[in-house]
């Protein structure tokens, strides 16, 4: 057995661990750049879910001023009797 096979064993362990650990890094390095991205989808997500909310309270809101005007018009006309 050589003097020199442990040192070369210890050697060959950590240029595997370092190499694992390398590996690791840039798994997570990409998990980042994915995590990144979806948080952006997501904030893009929720500023159209925003505004598709306005869209439809706006379109309620409208909606119930025809229908008032029917209403009227149809009170007008007599068409309907009053409430």
């Amino acid at each position: 057995m050589n003097e020199h096979e442990p040192n070369e064993t210890v050697a060959n362990i950590n240029s595997l661990v370092l190499e694992h650990l390398r590996a690791i890094r840039a798994d997570v390095a990409d998990i980042k750049d994915r995590l990144t991205s979806v948080e952006i989808q997501i904030s893009a997500m929720g500023q159209q879910l925003g505004a598709l909310t306005t869209a439809v309270y706006s379109g309620r809101s409208e909606m119930e001023g025809m229908k008032q005007r029917i209403d009227r018009l149809e009170r007008r006309l007599e068409l309907r009797e009053a409430a």
